[in-house]
């Protein structure tokens, strides 16, 4: 599947839920939106290794087919819990091995990565961890909150939170960096 129709998909999910809500449509039709990420993109193959990527489709293919099986929704609002353990499997995977994942990000554009920036990049990929425990905590509390709640939260805040991170990391990291270098 391409990548542009996966994130369109991951977009779609939340935005489609304030549609089901203000058309009185049943939210659990949003599975459908689930079933096409079992196929992974080829983006996702450059950066999960092939079980996760397995793990995540069926996951996704699972709990999207139960919405639209059983007509029910519940299974579609532990989708954000699922991803963000996930997305926290993935970051702390990357801590056993030589390079963490924010190390490897940065070596795209810093190839000649100094000492410092590599312990900074192992420091944030321990941040991304506890951020994505955290950010799956208050998902999986939003389900018992009501679908108002669930839905402002993963389908704004949390969006709003993770690009808050990554783009207050993204220029502390070019500063560090760049500071790390230049002396």
């Amino acid at each position: 599947m391409p990548r542009w129709i996966a994130l369109a998909l991951g977009f779609a999910f939340p935005c489609l839920f304030w549609v089901c809500y203000w058309q009185s449509w049943p939210f659990w039709l949003c599975g459908l939106l689930l079933l096409p990420l079992a196929w992974p993109t080829k983006a996702a193959k450059n950066v999960f290794p092939p079980r996760i990527q397995s793990l995540m489709g069926l996951a996704a293919a699972f709990l999207g087919g139960v919405a639209l099986l059983w007509q029910n929704d519940l299974s579609l609002l532990f989708y954000p819990v699922f991803v963000n353990l996930t997305l926290l499997g993935v970051f702390a995977l990357s801590l056993t091995q030589r390079q963490s994942l924010v190390e490897r990000l940065a070596r795209l554009s810093h190839p000649d990565l100094p000492p410092a920036g590599v312990r900074y990049t192992r420091r944030v990929t321990q941040a991304w961890c506890v951020f994505f425990v955290l950010n799956a905590s208050l998902a999986l509390w939003s389900v018992g909150a009501g679908k108002t709640v669930w839905a402002v939260y993963n389908g704004g805040i949390a969006y709003g939170l993770i690009g808050l991170m990554f783009t207050g990391e993204w220029f502390i990291r070019r500063y560090r960096i760049g500071r790390d270098t230049n002396e």
